[in-house]
């Protein structure tokens, strides 16, 4: 019997319409320059991420007798960027002999080389593009990168490496001219650190490497209590926490690679890690509680202390203070000061106090801040520094973001946008919130002067595997790098082949079908794939009114999800050079957690009518002891449910580990063992009533082997 796949939108047994952008894809984002002196016209543009803005196709280019990249400066940093070309060859197969072959020159614009070659292909290069622009002339007997800065010419060497085709003799370059440079200032990916996954250094240098391949300028660890500080030293969790010479190794890797290291540590709220402990009492809000209580002294001093450490090892401008959802605030030490004062006023003094403090004792950061709190008092945000950055956070919307924003525009403070991947607390990251939630925000962010765009990930219930992530994360590269509203379909065209080296889209199409599995849920009312469907006891109360939405969901969920599974086996069969294995491995795990959810309802249904079946007074063919065997025997279900648990757990092992440290892995490993031991328990009862059975010829009763008599519809 042939497995059946859900493929194509032609596919007639199966669902599978894409969720797909409902504009067009807009060539606005690649507007043509009229002037003469930017490129003349346009060229359908190939699956690039992000998209450049302006392409004009020329021929292929054969590299068949190799490639060869001069760094025609000799600056340092340009010959960091040949190369990182030159591996990316040696990736493919191509040789690069010096001396022979295609030959690509990085040029500084200002060099006589420079001026000559824009001249004679009359393309511009202004103002705009000074600080992370280039151009790129791939022609049939050279190529030329040409760029005004490190950046640059690092940002063009990537997207050369991008239109490379084919392996060894076979390989080619695509042709084109380009002109390019960001729409906004500052791309990047927020890394929560303090929910669970803390991930090993060698990983982090790996995220590191590959967000600046997309064009992304910063990376931000987030720190609840996963920062070793020396002056408060029970908060970091042994073994959970970066260290100081972690730090400075990581900063040191980032640097040529343009990627800024921006520490981001909670400085108000989201502090129960360090308050729980009793030496901390006197400055909690609620006892062992969240929240720092502002009008206490110590407070302020504590917060001096974290920041001066941050400021010693982060050389980066900017510093995240947290200071978002402070639900506890007026609920303990400060009670009766916000219901004399508000809680808006409460809260912005005592952001203020914290910038002031920070700048007393001499730090000259740009601080960033969560704009929750301060958005609900517009009138209040222009008595903080104009210096301060609010960053804007919304992860649901897909459209309306101007409200998040704009009681910021009018204090003369900058903002931010940080739209999320949708990964928390998910059996799978939720693709289809995540892609029109970035789409919509930074879309929204540009249109309002938004500067940078702050992507997210959290790590809710600690199950969070990051390697699932990087769709939502290089989706929020190209909305940042790209002015306007990316093109989600083009996006969906071009990850397979950039991020994984998947020349066939199976991969692109196994992220649409875990897309339609997250629909199929929703669009049953049972939510979009969230860690607890995978958890929960389907025979509990709770479980058995999840299942009346489930079960309508189960087949085309499963369907999906298995799709997806068998299209990763595809790809990786027939390309086994794919790059990102891992992530391939994190994808496969999150389809069969999804396959799982679908899985146990219908198990858990099946199983019930079964055992009533056998207690029906009505029927006429004896039982027989085969009937409670298909519930717990050789294949039984029960049998089934514990296994598929065991292989949940071995994979999600093996994916937790290919990215993080030990630390904190045990607690979700615990959820394994127990629900692998609910199932086994449960089989061990059928199998004493099988035997029960067999002596006596009578059925106990379900409710005394842990089985609903029915499931309520």
């Amino acid at each position: 019997m042939p497995v059946r796949v859900a493929t194509s939108e032609s596919d007639r047994d199966i669902p599978t319409v894409l969720l797909r952008d409902s504009l067009s894809m807009r060539r606005s984002l690649f507007a043509l320059i009229l002037a003469p002196i930017a490129l003349a016209a346009q060229s359908p543009i190939p699956p690039l991420i992000p998209a450049p803005r302006e392409f004009v196709g020329g021929a292929t280019i054969s590299l068949a007798s190799g490639l060869q990249v001069v760094a025609a400066s000799g600056e340092a940093s340009d010959r960091f960027a040949a190369n990182d070309l030159l591996g990316a060859a040696r990736e493919r197969g191509i040789r690069t002999a010096a001396g022979a072959g295609h030959r690509v020159e990085l040029l500084r614009t200002g060099s006589a080389a420079a001026t000559r070659l824009l001249k004679a292909h009359t393309v511009a290069f202004d103002s705009a593009m000074k600080d992370e622009g280039y151009v790129i002339v791939a022609a049939p007997t050279e190529t030329h990168i040409v760029a005004a800065s490190d950046a640059g010419i690092f940002y063009g060497v990537q997207t050369l490496k991008q239109l490379l085709r084919g392996r060894g003799a076979t390989a080619t370059l695509i042709g084109a001219t380009i002109r390019d440079w960001p729409a906004m200032r500052w791309r990047g990916f927020q890394d929560d650190l303090s929910r669970g996954p803390v991930p090993t250094l060698e990983f982090q240098k790996h995220v590191v490497r590959r967000l600046a391949e997309f064009k992304q300028n910063f990376y931000s660890p987030y720190f609840e209590q996963t920062l070793a500080y020396q002056s408060h030293p029970l908060i970091g969790p042994p073994g959970g926490a970066m260290t100081r010479e972690q730090v400075k190794e990581l900063i040191a890797f980032a640097r040529p690679y343009h990627v800024d290291i921006i520490p981001q540590q909670e400085a108000f709220g989201h502090l129960h890690h360090a308050l729980k402990y009793e030496i901390y009492k006197d400055v909690a809000e609620t006892p062992h509680g969240h929240v720092l209580a502002p009008d206490q002294p110590a407070s302020l001093a504590i917060i001096e202390q974290w920041f001066a450490e941050i400021d010693s090892l982060f050389p980066s401008r900017f510093v995240h203070l947290g200071a978002d959802e402070t639900f506890e605030l007026g609920k303990g030490q400060t009670k009766d000061r916000v219901l004399a004062e508000g809680i808006g006023p409460v809260y912005l003094k005592f952001l203020g106090d914290i910038e002031r403090r920070l700048r007393a004792k001499g730090s000259r950061k740009t601080f960033l801040f969560w704009g929750d709190i301060a958005m609900e008092s517009p009138a209040l945000v222009k008595s903080l520094p104009k210096d301060m950055i609010a960053v804007a956070w919304n992860y649901w919307s897909t459209s309306n973001f101007e409200r998040y924003l704009t009681p910021f525009a009018g204090s003369g403070m900058q903002t931010w946008v940080a739209p999320g991947v949708s990964n928390w607390s998910m059996t799978y990251p939720d693709n289809n919130t995540a892609l029109k939630n970035i789409q919509g925000f930074v879309r929204d962010g540009q249109k309002l002067g938004a500067t940078g765009m702050y992507n997210t990930s959290w790590g809710d219930d600690g199950e969070e595997i990051f390697n699932q992530t990087w769709y939502g994360i290089l989706f929020g590269a190209a909305a940042s790098w790209q002015s306007g509203e990316s093109a989600i379909p083009a996006y969906q065209r071009a990850f397979g082949l950039q991020f994984h080296g998947d020349t066939l889209g199976l991969i692109d199409r196994a992220q649409e079908q875990l897309m339609l599995a997250h629909a199929a849920l929703s669009k049953a009312g049972a939510g979009n794939g969230h860690d607890f469907l995978y958890w929960v006891d389907p025979w509990t109360s709770e479980g058995m009114e999840i299942a009346k939405k489930v079960r309508v969901a189960a087949p085309e969920l499963r369907i999906h999800a298995e799709s997806a599974s068998v299209l990763i086996a595809q790809a990786r069969a027939r390309q086994p050079g794919l790059r990102e294995p891992d992530a391939l491995d994190a994808m496969d795990m999150g389809a069969r957690r999804l396959d799982l959810i679908g899985m146990k309802f219908q198990f858990a249904d099946e199983m019930v009518a079964m055992y009533a079946a056998t207690l029906d007074s009505t029927r006429t063919k004896p039982v027989s002891w085969i009937e409670l065997a298909e519930i717990s025997g050789i294949n039984g279900r029960l049998q089934t449910m514990r296994e598929a648990y065991v292989l949940g757990r071995e994979l999600y092992e093996r994916s937790w580990r290919a990215e993080n440290r030990p630390y904190w892995l045990h607690n979700v490993l615990g959820r394994y063992d127990a629900a692998i031991q609910l199932w086994w328990n449960r089989s061990l009862a059928v199998d004493a009533a099988r035997r029960e059975f067999t002596r006596t010829k009578k059925i106990p009763p379900p409710e005394r082997i842990g089985i609903p008599a029915a499931m309520p519809r």
